[in-house]
């Protein structure tokens, strides 16, 4: 499978340069395709223009068999397909034996977020007067103000920043930018941070750099650092929940709808490709609107 492995680095190479997916996503689609490597070792095919799609509906009935979930299956039939897809491209192989495999049906799951007394509660856990506790207030605020994923905040680099307009130039998914707004909150969190705490932890840092956040010794925080922030922030707050970045991103999406803001607008503020990516949030505000029906009209 030598050559296997060859391709599949010519896969990650294609997915870092020219996509520009998160390190996160390339180590998943990486996972993915070697967990299938190990299934064609089994089977005894040594070359990946041999797989047909009668080999691949083995494959996936061996997921299942391993009681997978339908989201993971999904990933792995996205991640396979499109490297097949990949090895057309360069013509490593003469057809896509994922083609005409079928996605699982989704499991709709409700999005998890915060209600605004929880926000409230993290909000007031960080002491402002230290560098530490600038940044952290920061990243807060923003990740609430804006829904950006982790990925995209880490990435921010203070060039983006827009402060007469309150706007931040967002670097998305496959290179894609987007701008997003932000309100005073996160305005005045973010001006203490750069003007004070910022300027603290970068006396640490060896190598110059613009990202707006950084860990203790001044150098670009990474999202694995942002997730651990922020759980430290939850067990001071003392919420019984798991609060991550995407819950604030959940959270941010929700809110809007939930206060009557377009579907379309929403989607464009979350950098989501498709409508349908933005319409789960529908269901918690559906949720909400029943509530409201049932308490205030009078043959509810």
């Amino acid at each position: 499978m030598e050559n296997s492995k060859i391709a599949l680095q010519s896969f990650i190479e294609y997915l870092q340069i020219e996509k520009n997916y998160s390190q996160y996503t390339i180590v998943c689609y990486q996972r993915d395709i070697e967990q299938f490597f190990e299934f064609l070792n089994e089977q005894g095919i040594h070359d990946l223009d041999e797989v047909t799609y009668s080999d691949v509906r083995l494959y996936l009935t061996k997921l299942y068999e391993q009681k997978q979930s339908s989201r993971s299956v999904s990933r792995k039939i996205s991640s396979l397909r499109s490297f097949y897809k990949f090895l057309l491209r360069e013509k490593k192989v003469s057809e896509n034996p994922f083609a005409l495999a079928a996605l699982p049906k989704k499991e709709q799951k409700i999005p998890n977020f915060l209600y605004e007394q929880e926000l409230e509660s993290l909000f007031h856990v960080n002491d402002v007067n230290t560098a530490i506790g600038q940044r952290n207030q920061a990243i807060l605020e923003l990740l609430y103000a804006t829904g950006v994923r982790v990925s995209e905040c880490c990435h921010i680099q203070l060039s983006d920043i827009d402060f007469s307009s309150s706007t931040i130039l967002i670097h998305g998914k496959g290179n894609k930018q987007r701008y997003v707004p932000f309100g005073r909150f996160a305005k005045e969190a973010l001006e203490r941070y750069i003007h004070h705490g910022r300027r603290e932890l970068l006396q640490n840092a060896k190598v110059a750099h613009a990202y707006l956040f950084v860990n203790a010794r001044g150098n670009p925080l990474t999202p694995r650092g942002m997730r651990y922030i922020l759980d430290e922030i939850v067990k001071k707050a003392a919420l019984t929940q798991h609060v991550s970045p995407h819950v604030l991103r959940h959270t941010f999406a929700t809110h809007l709808l939930n206060e009557g803001a377009d579907m379309r607008a929403v989607q464009e503020l979350l950098g989501h490709a498709h409508l349908s990516s933005t319409q789960v949030y529908t269901h918690v505000t559906k949720d909400r609107l029943r509530h409201i029906y049932l308490h205030t009209h009078p043959r509810a």
